[in-house]
């Protein structure tokens, strides 16, 4: 079902980016989309942690909160380029986390990444801890507060 799942998403995608609507085309891109996602069971990456389609759904909340999130910091870097009198008040701090496992742990990571003035270093997975590059003491702050981590442990459904 998982393979399945994967094609429809990977068809879809293409369908999306492709503009093209032709009989020949999609068809072209429907067995495209078999054949890579029948590639994906043989090399591993349409598995649970590689397509985890049982997410859809809270994710579904967890993207927009995300996308707003993302804006927000977009502003608030863009308020510092454009007025250079703010201090910018860089620092390395350690955030704890509640993730498990690797679905958890990489979604988490990379949403502070794809957050605008913070960015995942490293992660300590024996520890559940994040070292992270924050620009401001707010952005620090807001990470601290453990907002993102707790709507992806949500999302993720563990803890």
């Amino acid at each position: 079902m998982r393979v399945l799942s994967l094609a429809a998403m990977l068809f879809v995608f293409w369908l999306l980016l492709s503009g093209h609507y032709t009989p020949f085309l999609v068809v072209a891109g429907a067995l495209t989309a078999l054949a890579v996602a029948a590639f994906g069971k043989v090399l591993g990456y349409a598995d649970r942690e590689g397509h985890p389609i049982e997410l859809t759904l809270a994710g579904l909340t967890y993207w927009p909160w995300l996308v707003k999130e993302i804006v927000v910091a977009a502003v608030g870097v863009s308020w510092l380029i454009l007025r250079p009198s703010r201090p910018i008040s860089t620092r390395l701090i350690r955030i704890r986390t509640s993730q498990d496992g690797s679905v958890g742990v990489t979604t988490y990571a990379n949403s502070i990444t794809l957050t605008p003035g913070t960015i995942t270093v490293r992660v300590d997975r024996p520890h559940h801890a994040f070292l992270v590059h924050a620009l401001t003491a707010e952005a620090a702050d807001d990470l601290a507060k453990g907002e993102m981590d707790r709507r992806v442990t949500e999302m993720t459904g563990t803890s």
